[in-house]
């Protein structure tokens, strides 16, 4: 944390760059700051607020609009958001609603993405749509490891189809893991304890799936990348899953990897010059050099999306609160609460923020401003998971910001999200 002395200094400097905001029209400069990037990462400080899905929804609808974005990829489940990209595509065999799509989301925490603010955004993509040929027609998906089993569903749904002679091969190999159906934890636990696991038979399918997708005709192609994509879920969620237990660090990272491998896909599929939009929690978006994760050799989407894709081509935003509500649990898989965000610590990021005369604003980060001597000291920036306990506040991140974000968009009283029931 920064001298009190210098507490004035940071926040004159921050109410110098501060744009105030109220309407998705005040939110020009970040759209033309980004608009032409191949990557915007939008995050979160928390996995339950209200403002921070209102102002990527604005965001990202903008740059849909107005920059020809192609798709979303969201800190969600694959096979469980094809569902709302089939829907929002018109794609054969969907479902009638968003709502009716968002209903059928039942892994924790379901107030993620079955929320009302995701239905808005769905709702509005599905018209946005509707007027467009098949091939401009913005997709939203899951990037995430998890819902494996809803994965295992889907891709033996397609094997079952369209490569039967494989499929019982397929079934068979995908048993190892699917023995553990509904308890990923049992098996991790299994694995750490010794017994064998399931990596070479994943492994096996995920080789057999790149084998039948070589000779496809284009007509075929987008019903094997989404089987594919399948399969690389099922095996990463296994390698995850295996390491959590015995390493952190690994599986952490491993995570990661499968969240850039499943973007970089999408850019692929969308073809040369696409663009895509990302919605993740801070920890995954802004680069993880300029925060304490380094230390720990952890890195994440926003570091591998700069290191790889250039920094001139990605655009982060980072977001913060002062206080409010927030929808967490008070354990994995615990219940839903509204809990309350306590004040920001003193001397932290949002503490500093709190200060700027605005209640909402963004602040556009540029090289100079890494270098400014305010800012060459790590500033304390508080992050908020699915799991909360008031009493200890989240944990913070030490973090240089003009380094970590290109924007950073603060809200000073936050609301929680509505679940869909």
């Amino acid at each position: 944390s920064p001298p009190e002395k210098k507490n004035p200094e940071l926040v004159s400097y921050f109410t110098s760059k501060a744009v105030p905001l109220n309407t998705s029209a005040d939110l020009n400069a970040i759209i033309e700051e980004s608009g032409s990037r191949q990557l915007v990462l939008l995050g979160e400080a928390t996995h339950g607020t209200r403002e921070f899905y209102h102002w990527r929804a604005e965001i990202t609808k903008r740059l849909i609009v107005e920059k020809n974005f192609n798709f979303i990829a969201v800190e969600g489940d694959w096979a469980t958001i094809y569902r709302l990209n089939k829907y929002v595509k018109g794609l054969e065999n969907s479902m009638s609603s968003a709502l009716e799509v968002l209903q059928t989301f039942h892994r924790w925490p379901v107030w993620m993405w079955s929320n009302t603010d995701i239905l808005e955004l769905a709702e509005w993509l599905k018209q946005h749509n509707d007027s467009l040929p098949a091939e401009r027609k913005t997709g939203f998906y899951g990037m995430d490891v998890y819902g494996h089993w809803d994965a295992m569903d889907d891709l033996l749904a397609y094997s079952k189809e369209n490569l039967a002679e494989k499929h019982y091969e397929i079934e068979n190999l995908l048993n190892c893991f699917a023995g553990r159906r509904k308890d990923e934890w049992q098996y991790a636990r299994a694995v750490a304890d010794g017994k064998p696991s399931c990596e070479t038979k994943l492994q096996q399918v995920a080789e057999i799936m790149y084998r039948h997708g070589e000779n496809l005709d284009s007509a075929k192609e987008k019903a094997h990348f989404r089987a594919m994509q399948n399969a690389l879920v099922i095996q990463n969620a296994e390698n995850f899953y295996r390491l959590v237990l015995q390493n952190s660090t690994d599986s952490w990272n491993a995570r990661v990897d499968h969240m850039w491998i499943t973007v970089n896909q999408l850019l692929g599929f969308y073809g040369e010059d696409s663009k895509g939009i990302v919605w993740a929690h801070n920890s995954h978006v802004g680069d993880s050099r300029a925060t304490s994760m380094r230390f720990f050799e952890q890195y994440n989407i926003g570091q591998l999306s700069r290191e790889n894709l250039g920094e001139d081509n990605v655009f982060i935003a980072g977001f913060g609160t002062f206080r409010g509500k927030v929808n967490a649990g008070g354990e994995w898989g615990g219940r839903m609460k509204i809990m309350k965000i306590p004040k920001a610590q003193k001397r932290s990021l949002d503490y500093l923020l709190n200060k700027v005369p605005h209640p909402q604003f963004f602040i556009l980060f540029n090289r100079k401003d890494r270098n400014h001597p305010l800012l060459k000291e790590p500033l304390n920036h508080r992050a908020i998971g699915v799991v909360f306990n008031p009493a200890e506040d989240g944990s913070y991140v030490p973090t240089l910001p003009a380094y970590r974000y290109d924007a950073l968009l603060f809200i000073r009283e936050t609301t929680g999200l509505t679940q869909i029931r």
